[in-house]
């Protein structure tokens, strides 16, 4: 089974390097990155499956003994998002052959795809904060190049933007390290969770947990460390920008996920009032950004923002019902975002422009786009029957039940503006009479696929939520119980 560690991280990086070695045509990187993809779903599949019957998984690289040497751990949290990253990475792969022109398949853009999914694999199955940061850097190396491939004024601004503050990050992520090892002695998240409630220095140690707070944050682009998402997310090709808003900053909320209930489990006094601040203020931010978007992607940017603290504030909450509840959000969220944004890809083609001023009459040219949006946008801004009806009111359910009165009122309206906003666009985009006749079809299969099967699910997880709950329930168990993790960590077993 310590097969299933590596592969998600090994199949990415050599399929990357085969890309590069084959001749610059689109077919054939087409095919590998699909073969690719298609593989690390199934293996990731494979992972949930043993890791929610067998337990945690560990895997000790080279055969170094835990804490030395580098650990590759896989419980339930990790292996849900290895398989939600593999899924997305096939999903933008087939849009990529819809969407792009066959010299930009031809290019570097499956290759950096390919190594962008093995960083993000890799964060969520390294079980030390150091390889963290490295796959961190491959993850967000990759992502620089994509995002300025073929740049112009605006994507080379947002690009300088996005480069800057990553670095800012990472900066601050090594005086992190840099703390915690000195008061110790390790990276290894394990071994970190037994010592640190020892430590000498306990005011230190919440020092850590503010930095990393700060991050994470920042990576997963929660208040007030968001600037920078709008500015950037909306300005590269469309497949682009669905795995950034997949990807990347899911990445930064599992860190938050995995640090604060591993390392700072009895630090939720400050902490956790912290991030719930953080979590209110995104939710309300975010959803009045898009209310006031016209563009349709920045729209769609501004609601990441908003959709994150609704996951931030699960974990703020920090009780089992409002773990499972934000476990079970993020599946539908990842889902519903992603379908939003291919969405536009389709729009742009039949209407030549992202500006929904300038649109209008799709629903009567284009009945199956239309169709397309209302799942995940009803979806998003839970309404029932879809998925995030569902994981909304599971999620205001728990902060009732933890009398968090703040948060459910204010999970309640930014729903509310939320489904206001969703409705804005189909009535500027869809409803209204077109200001010109739409431009041709709405594309291929390749464009069409990955949309309707994103709707698909969404409404299969809303007739059919009881196994995503369980699975979610699991999640948050071991979140509140990590001694299994920590045990396959340092070598003891499952």
């Amino acid at each position: 089974m310590s097969a299933l560690l590596i592969l998600p991280i090994l199949l990415p990086l050599s399929a990357a390097t085969l890309c590069l070695l084959l001749p610059r045509r689109a077919g054939p990187r087409r095919v590998l990155a699909l073969a690719a993809t298609c593989g690390l779903t199934g293996g990731a599949a494979l992972l949930l499956w043993e890791v929610w019957h067998a337990g945690a998984l560990a895997l000790q690289v080279g055969n170094w003994e835990a804490p030395l040497g580098i650990t590759l751990v896989a419980d339930l949290l990790g292996a849900l998002n290895v398989l939600l990253s593999a899924m997305m990475a096939l999903a933008g792969v087939v849009y990529s052959a819809g969407s792009l022109e066959p010299r930009q398949e031809a290019g570097a853009h499956y290759p950096l795809v390919l190594v962008m999914v093995a960083g993000v694999c890799g964060s969520f199955l390294t079980g030390d904060l150091f390889n963290l940061f490295v796959w961190f850097e491959v993850m967000l190396v990759a992502s620089f190049v994509l995002l300025a491939l073929e740049a112009g004024r605006a994507r080379l601004e947002a690009c300088l933007k996005y480069v800057t503050l990553s670095l800012l990050g990472s900066a601050l992520f090594l005086t992190a390290l840099g703390l915690l090892y000195g008061l110790a002695g390790t990276l290894n998240l394990a071994e970190l969770a037994r010592r640190l409630p020892k430590a000498e220095y306990p005011g230190l140690v919440t020092v850590t947990a503010m930095l990393l707070l700060i991050v994470f944050g920042l990576k997963a682009g929660a208040f007030p460390l968001f600037f920078w998402l709008p500015a950037s997310y909306h300005t590269p090709p469309v497949v682009v920008t669905t795995l950034f808003s997949a990807l990347l900053t899911k990445v930064g909320v599992y860190a938050l996920f995995r640090t604060l209930s591993l390392l700072y489990p009895g630090d939720t006094a400050f902490t956790h009032r912290v991030l719930l601040a953080m979590a209110l203020l995104s939710m309300v931010t975010g959803v009045l950004g898009a209310v006031a978007q016209y563009d349709f992607r920045r729209l769609l940017s501004f609601h990441i923002i908003s959709q994150i603290g609704y996951l931030l504030a699960g974990l703020a909450l920090f009780s089992r019902v409002a773990l499972a509840a934000a476990i079970a959000y993020w599946v539908h969220y990842v889902f519903a975002k992603s379908a939003l944004f291919f969405v536009t890809g389709v729009t742009w083609r039949v209407s030549g422009t992202h500006d929904l001023a300038r649109m209008g009459g799709l629903a009567r040219s284009h009945p199956l786009v239309a169709a397309l949006f209302l799942v995940p946008a009803l979806s998003l801004a839970g309404i029932p029957p879809f998925s995030g009806f569902f994981a909304k009111m599971a999620l205001i359910r728990a902060a009732l039940l933890g009398e968090a009165w703040l948060v459910a009122g204010t999970a309640a309206a930014v729903g509310l503006l939320t489904l206001y906003s969703m409705m804005k666009v189909w009535r500027e985009a869809f409803w209204k009479p077109p200001l010109q006749e739409a431009r041709g079809d709405a594309g291929p299969a390749a464009l069409l696929g990955p949309c309707v099967v994103l709707a698909l699910l969404m409404v299969a997880l809303g007739l059919g939520a009881r196994p995503l709950f369980a699975l979610a329930d699991a999640v948050a168990e071991q979140l509140l119980n990590p001694s299994a993790y920590i045990l396959a960590s340092l070598g003891g077993g499952a």
